[in-house]
């Protein structure tokens, strides 16, 4: 079965930060672009940054620009989000996501084949 599972989210006071992982079970991600999206209560899905399956190449919405930073293992077949400097703002619902595909694509409506499952970032002021 070809899954992705998000860990690493909770509740953290504004300024601190997290690490988020996406692993995979199922298949390697050393061929996927893998995107980090959030998507907070009634609001639409944000994509918040990608690294794409060559590493260093990585993009990140404006945002979170500076505050976070997307990196992969591929020995580990996982991907991580660190999320530093946490504003209210930054909570959501975090999901990974992956496509078989070279370039980085910072979108929601680009068709990302795997998805997981999210989990919760709460940052409290």
């Amino acid at each position: 079965q070809l899954q992705l599972v998000e860990s690493g989210g909770g509740l953290v006071q504004a300024g601190g930060s997290l690490r988020l992982s996406c692993a995979a079970s199922g298949f390697t991600l050393d061929d996927y672009t893998i995107a980090w999206f959030r998507q907070a209560q009634g609001k639409e899905r944000e994509a918040v940054s990608c690294i794409n399956s060559n590493p260093g190449s990585t993009s990140y919405a404006n945002s979170v620009e500076d505050r976070f930073t997307v990196s992969r293992d591929n020995a580990k077949n996982t991907v991580y989000l660190q999320m530093n400097s946490l504003k209210p703002e930054d909570t959501a619902v975090y999901y990974c996501a992956a496509v078989k595909f070279r370039l980085c694509v910072l979108s929601a409506r680009f068709p990302y084949e795997y998805w997981g499952q999210g989990t919760q970032v709460t940052v409290s002021s």
